[in-house]
């Protein structure tokens, strides 16, 4: 089995420098912010965290290859990087702190590293392929973490994004259905759903629409937590449509209680 090890510590030493570029713009009241083409914003931050990045990853792994949500992709290599200089965007521009820089590392298609750094929630989360998941706040000084044990929907606690995505993608029936039978839920979107579920907080996240750069990293945490990870047609891996993490207890239920019925598909 391959050792990712150096990869991790990379992985690490990346989103310490993502870090500083994001804390150092977090709340300027000058920070530069834009609309993108799908009506999402970007802010100077973004780029120059992704920007980055890159220019250490072309030092560092020069033959990999890399994908970014803002820049172009690069290279074509079997490894790929996989990155968000900041998920919950929309969050940072208007001083909420519940924001992070996602990188992965995928090999052969499957992501084998992922580091999460919430740098204003003052945490981190990461794991490697067999190393199990961790969280804390420096590589050398996390704390294991596992999912939770709950098995059944009605004592559940359930974290989403939005409702308006759900409709639109014609499952809105059956994701208010779950709302309401679930024990507890609540909107905490974006990356921190996937680490609640990681660490044992939440029971079920999940999301209807979602890019590859927004899954890759939280996949391989939920998984090496224990959990799992699949698109909403139940195929493990972060290629979408959507994205479900659960404890793997609720999982097959909750897939099914999300399909689409034959007159929608």
């Amino acid at each position: 089995m391959a050792d990712f090890t150096d990869d991790l510590r990379l992985a690490h030493l990346l989103a310490d420098n993502a870090d500083s570029i994001t804390m150092s713009r977090f709340m300027a009241d000058d920070l530069a912010v834009t609309i993108k083409q799908d009506y999402t914003v970007v802010s100077e931050a973004d780029r120059g965290a992704e920007q980055a990045i890159r220019r250490s990853l072309s030092a560092a792994r020069p033959r990999d290859a890399v994908h970014g949500e803002e820049l172009a992709d690069t290279g074509w290599s079997a490894r790929r990087w996989v990155i968000d200089p900041i998920d919950g965007t929309a969050n940072y521009v208007r001083g909420v702190p519940v924001w992070a820089t996602l990188i992965a590392l995928m090999v052969d298609g499957i992501v084998r590293v992922g580091v999460v750094s919430a740098p204003a929630l003052g945490r981190r989360w990461w794991a490697t392929e067999s190393g199990g998941s961790w969280m804390g706040k420096t590589l050398f000084s996390g704390t294991r973490i596992h999912v939770s044990d709950i098995d059944q929907v009605g004592r559940a606690f359930l974290t989403y994004s939005s409702l308006s995505a759900w409709v639109g993608g014609g499952r809105g029936q059956q994701f208010v259905d779950l709302m309401r039978d679930c024990g507890r839920t609540r909107g905490f979107g974006d990356f921190f759903s996937y680490m609640l579920v990681a660490q044992g907080s939440c029971d079920i996240a999940t999301e209807p629409s979602l890019a590859l750069h927004d899954m890759a990293a939280p996949d391989i945490i939920v998984r090496e937590a224990g959990g799992r990870f699949t698109n909403l047609d139940g195929y493990e891996g972060p290629i979408g449509p959507g994205a479900l993490a659960t404890n793997g207890r609720l999982h097959a239920e909750v897939i099914n209680r999300l399909m689409l019925k034959p007159e929608q598909a």
